[in-house]
């Protein structure tokens, strides 16, 4: 009989490639949702999709329902997707059943990755560049004053410390936000509630972003993988819609092993990097311990992720580590689409958009050239063609 897999979050796109991955490595794919109609829900090695609270408004709730999704189809590895639902199952993993995996380091060990503000402090202490920035540890603390706020050097990124953090019973997802000058600054500081600090007001690195993915299980790494973002949703910065897979840089990797290594991390985990455009210095951005939006990039590539973290959660042996193709390219249609739309519709200056960014009609024109050899389609897949059925019905209606 073959192993139960439950992956949360089946809204996102990670969710289905994690699904494709595990259904075709064999396993039970149970999908879980708000609506019980998700996207991975949709894919044809979904066995089913089970609604549940949704994490962020109800989490106590959320982990009930999982925890009955578990019981109810015999799920062995519970693999949560987002930043919220590791929070809340991890916190409630004894909630979920005896010998249930969920493949990552303890919650104490989630929190002190996620936390930027402690990450960057250890990344210095390791030799690893960060960017320039100031900590505001409390609202009107800090930086909180006008002649101090205008010597900041604009523009600049503000960073919640935690992604996720709990309010009033709830969890709230703290979002990047930039700010062109001191009062933008202040405003931008104005929105943000007590919850979300401490904050970090960061020097704005412009030039390309490169991921550096690992699994790392029992003390040593069992895959690697690397990707430039070519376009992102939002422009400025965000999720990838257009990525290549890259041949591993080699001291990017080294700082991202001995940052997980230094933190004892356990599971999957992005490092991301930002390349300054004019010096070539590579700054940490973040660490993400989960699973990433563009994650079918590097199944394609060969770096086979989800199906490789589940046999070290099972304790199966480890294999050798999996080389990869470089240049392989990936394009979530629809993400692209919202891209250029926004570009279409809004400044550079609204956008935040650096001054040398390509123009409008230039990027149009990049967006236009529908394939490429090397080119895939993150979602539509011909022998799993419901999901982007799925999505585009979807889209649609949000439009």
């Amino acid at each position: 009989m073959s192993v139960t897999v439950l992956v949360t979050e089946g809204e996102q796109r990670a969710s289905l490639a994690v699904t494709r991955s595990l259904g075709r490595a064999g396993y039970r794919v149970v999908v879980c949702s708000r609506s019980g109609r998700s996207l991975a829900g949709a894919s044809r090695f979904a066995r089913a999709d089970v609604a549940v609270a949704p994490v962020l408004d109800d989490p106590a709730r959320y982990v009930e329902d999982v925890g009955a999704a578990v019981r109810h189809h015999g799920a062995r590895v519970v693999i949560p997707m987002t930043d919220a639902s590791v929070v809340a199952l991890l916190g409630g993993r004894e909630r979920l059943g005896d010998g249930v995996v969920v493949p990552s380091s303890g919650l104490a060990g989630y929190r002190a990755l996620a936390d930027k503000a402690s990450l960057l402090e250890r990344a210095r202490r390791l030799g690893v560049a960060t960017p320039a920035q100031t900590v505001i540890r409390c609202p009107g603390g800090g930086v909180g004053v006008p002649d101090e706020l205008e010597a900041l050097p604009f523009p600049v990124v503000v960073k919640p410390a935690r992604s996720v953090a709990p309010v009033g019973g709830r969890l709230r997802h703290f979002s990047v936000r930039h700010a062109s000058d001191g009062g933008e600054l202040r405003r931008v500081l104005a929105e943000i509630p007590a919850e979300g600090y401490p904050l970090l007001v960061q020097a704005r690195i412009v030039g390309p972003g490169v991921g550096v993915f690992l699994l790392r299980w029992d003390g040593a790494v069992r895959a690697r993988f690397a990707h430039q973002r070519l376009r992102e949703k939002p422009p400025a910065g965000g999720v990838s819609v257009y990525s290549q897979s890259l041949p591993l840089p080699g001291t990017l990797v080294q700082q991202a092993e001995a940052l997980l290594a230094a933190a004892e991390w356990q599971g999957v985990a992005m490092v991301e990097f930002k390349i300054d455009r004019d010096t070539g210095t590579a700054y940490l951005m973040e660490v993400n311990g989960r699973f990433w939006g563009s994650l079918q990039l590097a199944i394609d590539a060969g770096v086979d992720f989800p199906a490789l973290l589940v046999r070290a959660a099972l304790g199966e042996p480890p294999s050798a580590v999996p080389d990869y193709r470089a240049g392989v390219r990936e394009r979530w249609w629809w993400g692209d689409v919202d891209q250029m739309i926004a570009r279409v519709r809004h400044s550079p200056r609204a956008l935040a958009l650096p001054p040398d960014d390509p123009g409008t009609l230039r990027t149009l024109f990049r967006f236009l050239r529908l394939w490429w050899p090397g080119d895939r389609s993150e979602v539509l897949r011909l022998n799993d063609p419901r999901p982007f059925l799925r999505e585009t019905m979807q889209w649609g209606r949000t439009r």
